[in-house]
């Protein structure tokens, strides 16, 4: 077997070698790497104007603008295979979901269409400043019945939004029965 070194190898060491050096890489800090930060400071503005440290919830909407910006550029400029790129966007579309209930925290409005609306509060005080109950035992219930539906809904969808990050057991690179799922699969 005969191996021959070509000029284009030999470009690409070259290439290799002057991308090492600090004056290309002054250029490509200045070419590159700050108009990428500026385009991404005014992607994620409002998630940084509205930061803070002490609620996870911040994480949640970083993670929301990530997986969008994400999300848009599989799904519309993708190079990648249909019957792989596919089930990515579709869980990606369903995550992207159940973060925007999870931000938006609408289970209990959610719950409402389904059972009915909650009882509305009379604001009676007694002589002594205190609210009193005027519910009856059946509001009372119905209002319990919202509330724990909501919360079975949320629980159910937190567990759902994490087993889509996580993957399922048939993810194992693109197999008959992938779904999509697994997070570190959701590149181009």
């Amino acid at each position: 077997m005969k191996v021959q070194i070509t000029d284009t190898f030999i470009d690409s060491l070259k290439r290799m070698n002057r991308h090492q050096t600090w004056w290309y890489k002054t250029y490509s800090t200045i070419r590159y790497d700050i108009p990428l930060f500026v385009k991404n400071v005014w992607r994620f503005r409002k998630e940084l104007w509205n930061h803070q440290w002490w609620d996870y919830r911040y994480n949640l909407e970083m993670l929301y603008r990530s997986l969008s910006i994400t999300y848009k550029g599989i799904s519309e400029r993708g190079i990648e295979a249909d019957y792989s790129r596919e089930p990515k966007v579709q869980a990606m579309k369903r995550a992207l979901e159940l973060l925007k209930h999870k931000l938006d925290d609408d289970y209990v409005e959610r719950a409402q269409t389904q059972l009915g609306p909650l009882t509305d509060w009379d604001w009676d005080f007694d002589e002594n400043g205190f609210m009193v109950d005027n519910d009856t035992l059946e509001q009372k219930q119905h209002n319990k019945s919202v509330y724990k539906m909501a919360r079975e809904l949320e629980n159910e969808e937190w567990k759902e939004l994490w087993d889509i990050f996580k993957g399922s057991r048939y993810s194992k690179k693109y197999g008959p029965k992938y779904d999509g799922s697994d997070m570190r699969s959701w590149w181009d």
